[in-house]
């Protein structure tokens, strides 16, 4: 009984999040990271900073989220006082984004995350959920496995479009039954085009961080291996 209520409310929700992701008839114009409305919120990201003694207009998540995933814009901070409105497509405004920001220590920039890779991982979840154990498959690193999809009744496996490549990258899942994208794929190649190789134990996703305008969402860290190869990185790892 309990099982079916969990299954039901994560149905309802993912319905009542859906209608709320594309409200808009065309959503083609709320789709689009227009480099102009990334560089209008960063500038009223900026002056709300100057004007409010460093303070930054952000949300406070619950929980240890992850570091992309932590520092997401409040707009009813900035907006009118600092922009008009958010831009279309903001979620705020139907759109798709998730705007956030990173290096707030050092450099606060504006950054997005995809909403529909949310959505995707949202509707994965649902199943696991009608699930009694999640259906490990294969030990990938410390605390990070693969899972049999097809014991949660996939045809072939789901696949995550990635916002940097546009290749479809695989899901994994944390020892607690998170699921994460599996960015290796992007980060290799991030690696084959830097000039300053990481050391093993720096988190390297900042690599794909500064070569475009979105964030690499639902993911774990990420360091190098003795040889350069990207790997996730470990509990030992991330407290050194």
């Amino acid at each position: 009984m309990r099982k079916s209520l969990l299954l039901f409310f994560a149905m309802l929700l993912s319905f009542m999040l859906g209608g709320c992701l594309y409200p808009d008839e065309n959503l083609n114009q709320n789709e689009q990271p227009y480099e102009d409305q990334l560089q209008s919120v960063q500038l009223a990201v900026d002056q709300f900073q100057t004007e409010e003694d460093g303070i930054l207009p952000i949300k406070t998540k619950e929980g240890d989220p992850d570091l992309y995933e932590k520092y997401p814009i409040d707009f009813s901070k900035i907006s009118p006082r600092f922009m008009a409105e958010p831009p279309g497509n903001a979620f705020e405004s139907g759109g798709i984004y998730q705007y956030v920001l990173v290096d707030v220590e050092t450099d606060p920039a504006v950054k997005l995350i995809d909403l529909r890779i949310a959505e995707q991982i949202r509707s994965i979840n649902i199943r696991l959920i009608a699930h009694e154990y999640p259906p490990f498959k294969d030990t990938l690193a410390d605390n990070v496995y693969s899972l049999d999809f097809k014991e949660l009744g996939f045809e072939d496996e789901p696949y995550v479009t990635s916002p940097y490549s546009g290749k479809q990258l695989p899901l994994v899942m944390s020892g607690d039954g998170t699921l994460y994208i599996d960015y290796a794929a992007d980060l290799y190649a991030a690696l084959q085009e830097t000039d300053t190789p990481p050391a093993p134990g720096d988190d390297i996703r900042y690599l794909l961080v500064q070569s475009l305008p979105f964030v690499p969402a639902y993911s774990l860290p990420y360091t190098v291996d003795a040889q350069g190869e990207p790997i996730f990185m470990n509990k030992k790892q991330k407290s050194e």
